[in-house]
């Protein structure tokens, strides 16, 4: 492998926390322990303590006597305000901070701690760090400026939010203003009809937006974390109105959100109920073959499905598969995985089963502590410090629509990342079928994140090559979300591309090629190629056998 970068900065993993941390959960007791361990070894060896405290000495004096020896990354928008740099004060008190940040770092790289237990203090130190930052206190210089400008008022409107977050919101500041969107109003506002409902599901067909269209359908599984009207947000957004203005016949899976009394729906259970859905989008469309599309967990259900298909000899009804931040391959390397041991899991697992359901909240609280900065310590500035409302962002209200996770499913899930099951063949088994993704020969088009800090571009990259068929994979320059919401006209959208698929991601990164725009026209492309005849457009939704219900976006996306 060539040991050189292509063009620009090495994506690299999520360096902390990704998705196998929302399933398993992170307990407050693992991150205590950690705590004490790191305490202990500073105990038992005082001089390597010493000798860093008195280096950290050494800069702060030197920090005092004006020096700035520290720059704080031009990416951290925590210090952009000038006076940071230019006020003496808030620039000695930045250089003191960024001086004790890079003396903890050292004290542990330099430790004689085991390397995981290494890995887990990076871990806790960095949230510790990111908590303790000088711009989340009432001396930020944007909040003493907006104390000022207000005439106090912000304080007052801080205090408030905070109170209101206290009591209706974990204990977590706010990150968008809940009252600025309603599914049905101003998202999920695509027309199309609920032409199916069962327990699981309600599959929406949508009206069509072309004069002509494309005789296969494509069928969107969206994941069970999440509602599906991520694929359609606001117009300028809508992943959904992209597909029908360019001629695709588009079904969308709508999962029902379980309570208690739906413990029991495993992956099992997920997989019969997308394969329900996709007979009724060929009975309806009258084509033998469906084009597939699923998203994060939809692409595993999705995976699987084929899986199952496979060794039931009907694979032939799937035409192409295309898998958006989806994982197949669960090896994931990160300190946060490192507390997800034999007992935190089977904890994991005996909570979900007593409740009936993982709570969306819960799976929401540690996505927020992926990344703080963004998640947290951002809307603690905005909402406390300068007494401001959250902003009206589409995707992060989707983000705090939250689902639950039944009892079985989320069993699975942590099976899924404890035993990496879909690397070998036969080791996951589905509906009663062994899966060998090797054997699913349909052809798939991949995309990932280079900054997803939840599904690893990396691991994505891996799951592809678990397939069989002709395959694509596609490194969009964004984070988890934002790789799906990709549409064209983004002036700073790239992703890079490189058709020949190495078995190392980094040499397939090192010669692929950056393409500017969206990567959703290379896809287009490859999914009209896959959707047969285009033929005059039938603008009746549903047929005899499944007439329309309920005009989209249905029922089931509303039920909190």
């Amino acid at each position: 492998m060539k040991d050189k970068p292509a063009k620009g900065s090495v994506p690299v993993p999520a360096t902390y926390m990704n998705v196998q941390s929302a399933i398993s959960g992170l307990r407050g007791r693992d991150l205590f322990s950690t705590l004490r361990s790191v305490s202990r070894h500073g105990l038992r060896h005082p001089l390597h303590t010493a000798k860093h405290m008195l280096a950290l000495g050494n800069q702060l004096g030197k920090v005092l006597l004006g020096e700035t020896p520290y720059q704080p990354s031009p990416r951290d928008n925590r210090f952009k305000d000038p006076a940071w740099s230019q006020n003496p004060l808030y620039s000695r008190g930045l250089q003191a901070y960024l001086a004790w940040q890079k003396h903890t770092r050292l004290w542990i790289d330099e430790s004689q701690l085991a390397p995981d237990d290494r890995a887990r203090a990076h871990f806790l130190f960095t949230l510790l760090n990111d908590a303790v930052s000088p711009s989340n206190s009432l001396l930020n210089p944007l909040a003493v400026k907006e104390l000022f400008n207000s005439g106090g008022l912000s304080l007052v409107r801080g205090i408030n939010h905070l109170l209101d977050d206290l009591r209706h919101n974990d204990g977590l500041p706010r990150q968008v203003n809940p009252q600025a969107f309603e599914v049905g109003r101003n998202l999920a506002t695509t027309p199309g009809s609920v032409v199916f409902r069962n327990e699981l599901l309600e599959l929406i067909q949508y009206k069509p937006m072309s004069e002509k269209q494309y005789a296969r359908p494509l069928l969107v599984v969206p994941p069970q974390i999440n509602k599906f009207y991520i694929f359609d947000l606001s117009p300028a957004n809508s992943f959904v109105q992209y597909m029908l203005k360019n001629g695709l016949q588009t079904f969308m899976i709508s999962w029902r959100n379980p309570d208690p009394r739906h413990r029991e729906w495993g992956l099992s259970s997920y997989v019969e109920a997308v394969e329900e859905a996709m007979n009724v989008c060929r009975a309806i469309t009258g084509s033998r073959e469906v084009n597939l599309m699923g998203a994060c967990a939809g692409g595993l259900t999705m995976a699987a499905l084929q899986g199952h298909l496979q060794a039931k000899r009907q694979l032939r009804r799937v035409s192409s598969a295309t898998y958006l931040v989806s994982l197949l391959d669960s090896q994931i390397d990160s300190p946060a995985s490192l507390f997800a041991d034999e007992q935190t899991l089977e904890a994991a697992k005996r909570r979900s089963y007593q409740q009936g359901v993982l709570d969306g909240r819960e799976i929401a609280r540690v996505f927020a502590w992926m990344r703080p900065n963004d998640l947290i310590w951002n809307y603690w500035v905005n909402n406390y410090l300068l007494g401001k409302a959250p902003p009206a962002f589409d995707i992060l209200y989707w983000n705090n629509d939250n689902t639950r996770l039944p009892a079985a499913l989320h069993g699975d899930l942590l099976d899924f990342f404890k035993h990496n099951p879909l690397a070998h063949a036969a080791g996951l088994e589905v509906c009663g079928t062994p899966i060998d993704l090797q054997k699913v020969n349909v052809d798939s088009f991949s995309v990932a994140g280079s900054n997803d800090h939840i599904t690893p571009w990396d691991a994505v990259y891996r799951s592809v090559l678990l397939l069989g068929g002709d395959k694509r994979f596609i490194l969009a320059n964004s984070g988890h979300v934002q790789s799906i919401i990709n549409p064209p006209g983004n002036p700073k959208a790239h992703y890079v591309d490189n058709q020949r698929l190495s078995s190392d991601p980094r040499a397939w990164l090192y010669d692929g090629k950056q393409v500017d725009g969206s990567w959703w026209p290379q896809w287009l492309e490859w999914i009209q190629a896959r959707s047969g005849a285009q033929r005059e457009t039938l603008m009746a939704l549903g047929n005899q056998n499944y007439p329309p219900m309920d005009p989209a976006p249905g029922s089931y996306v509303q039920a909190r």
